[in-house]
């Protein structure tokens, strides 16, 4: 399947699908939702009554981090953490979307370069600060608050001295960090792009996994710590025991944002960029060994084989990918910008004394 979103002058971007992948997205019942920095697009990816596939997007300056449920979506962008909210109840729809996005809250955290987020069991939203290397939380009244820092950082400073970028919750509680190197010098991270890589263990306060490459988007599930070797070019999971990753797909382009639904990982992935950071990988190695280009796009593994079941392919200005989230229960979400005028018409009522007193009254009427 082919679809392209074009602008008043030229195509920017074509999407290109297996010829299954929209069937497969509809068979589990679910949407996604992808960023993009590179061109600062919010993308939803559903499914049409008459089943084709349907992409809605919305901008915004670098879009990265996504945590998302059903009803609620928090992304990062350049100097904001963003709240969405669904504004339809239950069962309605408006002009065929089951589901209208709003953003509710903006905390503005100055260019702090937030990766990852998650929600803790409180409700509250733990995300990655990579320029200061630690886990913070949003503030009332500051950029934000730090949670924890690695062991081998001596200090925070707006350094970005490791790179720490991934974050994998447990049971509610942020527990597993991805960085690119333990480095504790400015910048010192780039210098162990080829197997500096890390993971560490929130809770015990110690790295648990060396020998990396680039590594990203840790995540907890089935028990098992899953996480995307980037620089390597994996999939694949921690054994933990052992301290050893073990792989289970090869991923054909820079692998970044990594959710699971069912049997089947979600694989985010990227064009490498023309520029040290992402020269001289193994990743190079690995897809001249097996003739392939590297892609931008959605990769789906089954995990039952370490098959590549269903692809999108993105091509035109879009090379790289941030994030990606699944929307269980979910056909076909939109979000409201912006930039349109439309966000002034979108008008929703919260439950509350006034509405429970008018009730209260008009039963008393009725009596």
């Amino acid at each position: 399947m082919r679809r392209i979103v074009t602008t008043d002058k030229k195509p920017e971007f074509e999407f290109l699908t297996s010829r299954q992948f929209t069937a497969w997205m509809h068979e589990q019942h679910l949407s996604l939702v992808l960023t993009t920095y590179q061109v600062g697009k919010l993308f939803f990816l559903g499914t049409q009554p008459n089943g084709r596939l349907e992409i809605f997007n919305r901008t915004f300056n670098r879009s990265m981090g996504l945590h998302a449920t059903p009803d609620t979506l928090y992304m990062s962008t350049l100097y904001q953490l963003w709240r969405f909210e669904n504004s339809l109840p239950a069962g309605q729809v408006h002009e065929g979307y089951d589901r209208v996005y709003v953003p509710q809250v903006a905390w503005t955290t100055g260019d702090i370069d937030i990766h990852d987020i998650g929600v803790d069991g409180s409700g509250r939203p733990v995300f990655v600060n990579t320029l200061f290397g630690c886990l913070a939380t949003v503030s009332e009244s500051h950029s934000f608050e730090p949670l924890w820092r690695p062991p081998f950082l001596s200090k925070l400073a707006a350094e970005d001295r490791c790179h720490l970028n991934g974050l994998a919750f447990v049971e509610g509680s942020a527990r597993y960090v991805t960085s690119v190197s333990q480095s504790d010098v400015a910048d010192g991270w780039r210098d162990a792009r080829l197997d500096g890589g890390a993971v560490t263990d929130v809770m015990k306060n110690e790295v648990v996994l060396e020998g990396l490459s680039m590594p990203h988007s840790p995540r907890w599930y089935r028990d098992r710590l899953w996480l995307l070797d980037s620089g390597n070019g994996w999939l694949g999971y921690v054994d933990l025991d052992a301290g050893r990753f073990e792989k289970v797909s090869f991923c054909p382009g820079y692998a970044r944002g990594l959710v699971f639904f069912g049997d089947y990982a979600i694989i985010g992935l990227s064009k490498p960029r023309e520029n040290k950071t992402f020269s001289g990988l193994r990743l190079d190695l690995e897809l001249t060994g097996r003739h392939a280009e590297p892609r931008c796009g959605l990769l789906i593994v089954d995990l039952r084989t370490g098959d590549a079941v269903h692809w999108l392919r993105i091509t035109g200005m879009i090379g790289e990918l941030y994030d990606v989230a699944v929307l269980p229960g979910v056909r076909r979400p939109m979000a409201i910008g912006l930039k349109t005028d439309e966000i002034r018409r979108v008008l929703s009522i919260a439950p509350g004394a006034a509405d429970a007193g008018n009730t209260a009254a008009n039963s008393e009427q009725a009596c």
